[in-house]
């Protein structure tokens, strides 16, 4: 293993200003912003390296952190919110957009664009000044929780998604951070875990999508809990003051994740700014930040820290103030447009939505919906009623509104149809009643504004042993529910309005207790529901008799992805696989809907008739689903991750080093072969390959030219919509390996890719840049990028398996 100073290439021919140069707030920060900061006092300047809780609404009980700013030198304060997939305030409604897994599956930079603005316009609207997204580190493990809140497993669709993205939030005056520098790519274990990147894989697929979020003008980046190479990642030298500031140029502010600060001296290695309190219940007295406030204050009299770290760090936030037009007179905050949010939402949810099959029916296809196919409907799932709008955690949005599909379908199908609908497997069920509860449990409101308090404490009936599924559904705070002293079940609406758990329960009388608080300004209110063994049964049962009484069945599935915990297993949760197998024997004309944030395994596949992903389709996906599943939109996403074929076959499985990673270190010994690569090196098919995606038309591709422009070269084919309906199609470039390069490379790299748009029989003459970077590899012996001569073969295509033309290019 290459000491970390190598593995972080620090040479002196490579660093701007040249190395050992120390970068101090004399030379950042333009002359206004350097007057500013010497005016500050002591106090003033500690308030703006740590944030707070805001001064409405309680603690935090809005936004993620405070800053006060200085009235009286005419700094305004600033506010910041969570925001991958839509400004998220707690207690506040906002448009819930698709999940970025569904945006970049789009491979339309004017779509990431759009969703940046829809973010922009409304943390500007909704008084933010700072949202912290986008979230740009790899899909690396198939079962990472937080995939969902990111783009790819591919370096370039990352960076192009991540840059058009921060150019339309930074658009509308809000400041976008970039997430999580660097190797944070799994849950388990993430507050510890030690990302063991080899050089050459740190620079070709782990920090690309970093540097784009550079160039393309962050003004912030917030470093990651994991350690890189043996160094906490927020108090990393090596990555934050010589790859971030002086090789790449960054002239923004690098804060913490909540809490991820582990001492003063941060500061002096990179650290501007500590994010997170550790607080109790939103009633507890503000604590102080606990590295970057009192401490600091000790740090810098004792000589621990220079003021010169502190300075330079407060003239770097003060910096992007200045530049976002904040230290002039206020900036007037724009009213929200909520129904601009809800355009591009549905927008992106029918160009992110992916087609993975459609086979034919009785001699058509099965989709889109037609005559009676599309007339006599069982719609069956618990997310056809319930939407699934988006994953928990702190990218969890409570949407404007958010409508059923099964209502979108019932619309769409028209009056005369017959649509029926079983949940199948229900994630709440009923209320218990006085039955099973003693005494009675009224749902609804449980706690005033501010209380904190049990609220229930009783014994639960359970009529026979089994698995029984409880659910909390709550608003207004948080409600923990133990049964027998059992490990806690936790429902927030910060996280999510709904936790559904299965626990496995003896006849008999149980104690059950619940207990929680209240957010200062809204009450709390707690629902309380089950599912019996009997009625789970009687689920499937019901579900399976509407499939085969009807012409189509309409299955929607989901699975949970969240912050905090990365997914036991590829399956989808709750049995919902078997409820699949089921129904597709009942019958055979049976279209799945995955409401899924990152790849699932189907062993119900070849039964199906169609499988439409839709991730997880934010507020609008009712709608979009209706138009997709019609024909009224023709799908035209791709995927950005490979979907593997089981658990086996996929660059984790046998390979605990590389997950969860073995005595707290986590190591990219697969290399440079993350995602598709991987595949294509190690032969093995997957269930769905990499940048895979069907339409309800039919596209050919002719007449490659592939030519050098330049430090790059250009790639040129012809389009044409062979089919009857218009439809879009996502080109894709792949590059192989040199054969004059020793290094590790690809068997087969994205190097381009474009969105065309067709009518029927049109065709058009597209032209793919492939920039120099993608000509190129890193060196490990000189630490550098270095051309990778001879000649490379060209492949392009509709995804990575399906090869439509081979070229090569001279060098």
């Amino acid at each position: 293993m290459l000491a970390v100073c190598a593995a972080l290439f620090c040479t002196g021919s490579l660093l701007t200003p040249a190395a050992g140069h120390a970068v101090g707030a004399a030379t950042e920060g333009s002359p206004r912003v350097r007057a500013l900061v010497a005016r500050m006092t002591l106090d003033e300047k500690l308030s703006f390296v740590h944030w707070t809780a805001g001064p409405t609404g309680g603690p935090l009980a809005r936004g993620v952190g405070y800053l006060p700013g200085v009235p009286r030198l005419g700094i305004p304060p600033l506010q910041a919110s969570d925001g991958p997939v839509g400004v998220r305030l707690n207690g506040v409604r906002a448009t819930a957009l698709p999940t970025p897994t569904a945006l970049a599956a789009t491979f339309d930079d004017s779509l990431a664009t759009a969703y940046g603005t829809v973010l922009g316009h409304e943390g500007r609207a909704l008084g933010q000044d700072v949202v912290l997204g986008p979230m740009v580190n790899t899909i690396r493990v198939p079962h990472g929780g937080r995939n969902f809140e990111t783009f790819s497993e591919d370096p370039l669709v990352t960076s192009r998604t991540a840059a058009a993205q921060i150019k339309g939030i930074q658009s509308q005056g809000l400041m976008a951070t970039v997430k999580h520098f660097a190797g944070n790519n799994q849950e388990t274990d993430r507050f510890t875990v030690d990302a063991s990147i080899d050089e050459q894989t740190l620079q070709e697929v782990e920090l690309p999508a970093f540097r784009s979020a550079v160039d393309a003008g962050a003004a912030a980046v917030m470093c990651s809990y994991n350690g890189v190479n043996g160094t906490p990642s927020c108090g990393n030298d090596q990555l934050l003051q010589k790859v971030l500031r002086e090789q790449w140029g960054f002239k923004g502010w690098v804060m913490s994740d909540w809490l991820a600060t582990h001492a003063t001296t941060d500061l002096t290695k990179g650290l501007d700014q500590e994010l997170g309190l550790e607080m109790g219940k939103p009633t507890d007295p503000v604590p102080d930040a606990r590295h970057f406030g009192a401490a600091l204050r000790a740090a810098l009299r004792d000589g621990t820290v220079p003021q010169a770290a502190l300075d330079r760090s407060v003239t770097r936030i003060v910096g992007q103030m200045e530049r976002f037009g904040l230290l002039d007179a206020a900036r007037p905050r724009p009213a929200r447009d909520a129904q601009a949010g809800r355009d591009t939402a549905r927008r992106i949810a029918e160009n992110g939505a992916v087609l993975l099959r459609n086979t034919t029916v009785a001699g058509r296809p099965a989709l889109p919906l037609t005559g009676p196919a599309g007339s006599d409907l069982a719609v069956i799932g618990d997310s056809a009623l319930r939407p699934k709008v988006s994953g928990l955690g702190s990218a969890h949005v409570v949407p404007d509104g958010a409508g059923a599909p099964l209502d979108a379908l019932r619309e769409r199908a028209g009056s005369g149809a017959t649509v029926r609908y079983e949940p199948g497997v229900d994630r709440l069920g009923t209320p218990l009643t006085a039955e099973q509860l003693s005494p009675a449990f009224t749902g609804g409101r449980q706690l005033d504004p501010g209380g904190d308090r049990t609220f229930y404490d009783g014994t639960l009936t359970v009529p026979a042993d089994g698995d029984y599924r409880i659910g909390l559904r709550v608003d207004g705070g948080l409600a923990v529910l133990q049964i027998d002293g059992q490990s806690p079940v936790y429902a927030a609406d910060s996280f999510s309005e709904t936790t559904s758990v299965v626990l496995r329960l003896t006849r008999g009388t149980h104690k059950l207790s619940m207990n929680g608080w209240a957010w200062p300004d809204r009450p709390l209110s707690v629902d309380l529901t089950w599912v019996t063994p009997e009625q789970a049964a009687r689920n499937l049962d019901r579900a399976v008799a509407a499939a085969a009484a009807a012409r189509t069945a309409v299955v929607f599935v989901q699975d949970e992805g969240s912050e905090g915990y990365d997914r036991p297993s590829l399956s989808l949760p709750d049995g919902q696989d078997e409820l699949v197998t089921a129904v597709t024997r009942a019958n055979p004309n049976t279209v799945v809907v995955l409401n899924t944030g990152s790849s699932v395994l189907m062993p119900w596949l070849s039964g199906t008739a169609a499988v439409l992903d839709m991730w997880y389709p934010g507020q609008e996906g009712a709608r979009a689903t209706a138009a997709l599943l019609y024909g009224d939109a023709n799908p035209s996403g791709k995927l950005t991750q490979t979907f593997p074929a089981s658990e086996s076959a996929q660059p984790m499985a046998g390979h605990p080093e590389r997950f969860p990673g073995v005595g707290g270190k986590q190591t990219y010994s697969e290399g440079v072969n993350v995602g598709h690569r991987w595949y294509e090196q190690q032969g093995v098919a997957p269930l769905f390959p990499f940048g895979h995606g069907l339409s309800y038309t039919t596209f050919d591709y002719r007449d490659l030219a592939v030519e050098r422009t330049g430090a790059g070269a250009a790639v040129h084919v012809t389009v044409r919509n062979t089919g009857s309906v218009a439809g879009k199609e996502a080109v894709q470039v792949y590059l192989g390996p040199s054969g004059l390069v020793s290094a590790p490379q690809a068997v087969r790299a994205l190097a381009a890719y474009t969105k065309v748009s067709l009518e029927p029989g049109e065709e058009k003459r597209v032209t793919l840049p492939v920039d120099a970077r993608r000509l190129q590899y890193w060196d490990t012996r000189g630490h550098a990028w270095q051309n990778a001569p001879g000649p490379r073969t060209v492949t392009v295509g509709s995804s990575s398996a399906d090869i439509r033309l081979t070229g090569r290019l001279n060098q």
